[in-house]
Order: structure tokens, then sequence, then C-alpha cells
């Protein structure tokens, strides 16, 4: 009798877990055909319907879209937005592209292009934007930060809080200008393609346009160049934009990845590889990003090279930057995650130190403010800032040619960095 008594506390067992683990098994396949429907709905409203679809050599499919079927005509306040096609003014001024004194001594090659452009152009009022795969979404933390930077990735020069390099793991090596009201900023960057050592760091050259104070309110407008593994499923060198008006919380994104940037450019994609790249001690290319607000309309817009105005930030999208800039940044940014609890070995710039100079050490230069003229002028009381300046370092300086410049970067973990 009290053998088949427990045998029959055992069956009761046995059955009590399989329904345990059928209902696990069930809620665990309804989660991941919930994350996939979730996936599907927000590729769908990414991925608009093209006009003609190219075929990247990098493994890339850039759609060409209409213009009034981008992402940013999903924003509610976009609805009824009349295209400004270009800006009113463009910013004039002292290192002008077009002008004889801005061709640098030392040999720099600019046909910067980028790897779709091999496969075919968009045609006119297209613009051409990277299709976005269910692997790309599938890195993310999740669907809704897909696209999105971590909070508290800002370089605060003199900061006030020692650990703030601990709490966000994120290290600058940049320059930087406060004190004054700005309307735009300019930089010629030196292109690289640093090493990552974890798929969830990234490394960017990039210059900052900020309004607001460190705190939760913090507009900002970046652009340049980023390899950033995690984003793209890659190691390439990719131009890119981003823009928040709340310090990174609920509002901006990456590229085109959610409603804000209007892009008005048929041949330049946000988020495509830039090439070629340059090589130590071989040759150099650099790009050029100018940024500025339009006096009459007061959004703000991109420009990327002499030839290429990109499309803009509708001013209605911040609250300090519907104004102007306080504060303007440039230079390097990388996520140090401490892999084994050690310093990433994440380069920045081109993984080596600013004194070893050009061909060597990654630059930005001809650095420029935008004033309230509308002016190109030279920054004035130009600051350095960096976390850990034996992981990256930054060095400045100027003359004739690169007028205000400098070099940083450097190959994160070393024997003086740990």
């Amino acid at each position: 009798m009290g053998s088949s008594g427990s045998c029959g506390v055992t069956i009761l067992l046995v059955f009590c877990l399989w329904g345990v683990f059928i209902s696990l098994s069930s809620a665990a396949r309804l989660s991941v055909s919930r994350q996939k429907l979730e996936v599907a709905k927000h590729l769908n409203r990414l991925n608009k319907s093209p006009v003609k679809t190219i075929q990247s050599p990098d493994g890339d499919t850039i759609d060409c879209v209409p213009v009034s079927k981008q992402p940013a005509f999903d924003h509610p306040f976009l609805k009824d937005h009349k295209i400004q096609t270009r800006p009113t003014f463009h910013p004039e001024g002292l290192f002008d592209d077009n002008k004889l004194s801005e061709k640098p001594k030392a040999k720099v090659h600019t046909p910067i292009n980028q790897a779709w452009h091999a496969n075919g152009r968009c045609p006119e009022d297209t613009i051409p934007i990277r299709r976005t795969k269910e692997e790309d979404v599938l890195r993310a933390s999740s669907v809704r930060r897909y696209g999105r930077k971590k909070h508290r990735a800002i370089p605060k020069p003199r900061s006030a809080e020692p650990d703030l390099i601990n709490q966000s793991g994120h290290q600058h090596a940049i320059a930087y200008v406060e004190g004054d009201k700005y309307f735009g900023a300019k930089a010629t960057i030196n292109v690289w393609e640093p090493k990552i050592q974890q798929p969830n760091e990234f490394s960017l050259s990039q210059l900052w346009i900020l309004g607001g104070s460190f705190g939760q309110d913090l507009n900002s407008i970046e652009a340049g160049w980023q390899v950033s593994p995690d984003l793209y499923g890659d190691n390439n060198t990719r131009l890119f934009t981003y823009w928040t008006s709340d310090a990174y919380q609920a509002t901006g994104c990456y590229n085109l990845l959610c409603s804000g940037f209007i892009q008005v450019n048929s041949e330049i994609a946000m988020g495509a590889t830039i090439t070629p790249v340059s090589g130590y001690r071989n040759s150099q290319f650099d790009i050029s990003i100018l940024i500025w607000k339009d006096p009459k309309e007061g959004h703000w817009w991109m420009q990327f090279g002499n030839d290429y105005v990109l499309g803009y930030w509708p001013s209605f999208l911040f609250s300090y930057l519907a104004d102007s800039a306080s504060m303007i940044e440039w230079g390097g940014e990388v996520v140090n995650s401490e892999p084994d609890g050690q310093h990433t070995s994440t380069q920045m710039g081109s993984g080596h130190f600013p004194e070893e100079g050009f061909g060597k050490a990654s630059y930005f230069r001809n650095i420029q403010v935008v004033d309230s003229s509308n002016n190109l002028k030279a920054p004035k009381g130009l600051g350095v800032f960096t976390e850990q300046s034996n992981c990256y370092d930054v060095q400045t300086g100027s003359n004739g040619d690169w007028g205000h410049y400098f070099y940083y970067g450097g190959p994160g973990k070393n024997p003086n960095c740990q």
C-alpha cells in the first residue's frame, strides 16, 4: 500500500512538473512570437516602400525612398510640414573650402565615397535610406532602445562628478568652447577604422552642438563617423548623425531611425560605409561636416563635404537649441565596458596617441563656430577634456593652413591604462 501511495505521489509530481514545463515553454514561445511581432511592426515603420533598391558591396541594402515618404513624416508635428529643399542662408567665413588657403601642406586625399555608390545612385526627389534588418533590431536591448544612445553619453568638461566615467562607461578626448551663443560648427575630420574589442562597444569621432544643462533637458545635435558593431552588425566606418532633446532619454536617435531629421539629398546615405579610410604612415582621408542654424527658418542644417547639403533638424524638435547652442564639442568617444575587469582595448581615432602626429594620429582640422551673424569664426578660448589621458588624449594647435586643429585618440588598454 505504502509503495503504491508513494508511486501515486511521484506520478502526480511528474505531471505537475510537466505542466509547469509546458506552461513555461508556451510562455517563452508566446514572448518570442510577441517580440517577433513587435520587431516586424518596427521594421514596417522604418523601412518605407522604395522606388529603387541598390545592393551595396558591404552587404547593406539601400532603398531609394520618395523624399515625402521618409521616416521624419511619421511625426505628428510634421504632417503638414512644407519641405525646405535648401537653406535660406549659408555660413560664410575664414576657411571657405573654395579658397586656396585651405589646401593643407600635409598631403590629404579627400575624395571620400560611400560603398553603395559602386552599384548605383538614387533618382532625384528620392533619398537613400539604409534598410534596417531584423537582426539589427534584435541586437538592441529592446525594440524601443534600437538606434538610441545610452543615457549620459555626453562629455562634461571640468565635471563635478569624478565618477562620471564609471557611471556611463563612456570615455572622451575632446576640444570644446562654451560661454557664448553658437549658431553652428564646422570641422574636417580624419577618417580611420578603429578596432573595437567588444561588440557592445563603439568608437566615434564627431562634433556636438549642445544646449541646456547636462541634466534631464540636454539638447544635442551630433554628426561624424563611427564604428559600431551593435548598431550596424559589422566593423565598418560609417557616417552618422544623432539628436536628442532630453539627454538621450525618450527623444532622438541615430540617422533616420526615428522621426526627426528631414533629408533632402539623394546622394549620401546616413549610416552608410565611408570609403576609403586612412592608413598608418599611409594615405590620409578626411571628411568635412558643417552644421548651422538657418537664421530665417530656424532649422539646423547639415552639410557633408563641399557639395552635399544633406537636410535639417526642424527647430520644434528642441527647447534650448530652438534659440542657439551654449557649447560646442569636437572629438572622440568610445564605450569602455571594462571586459574582464580591465580597461577596453577599443581604439579611439587611429588607435595612436596625439604626439605621433600626422599620418599616425587622427586629427580634426579647421575647427570653427558659426556666430550670430552667420559667419564662420575661429573658436575663442578652446578647452580640452579627457577622463584618462593615459588611455586616450588630445593636443591642440593652430597654423595658417589648418586653422585651429587637434590630434586626439589612443589605444585604450596599455601598460599605463589598465
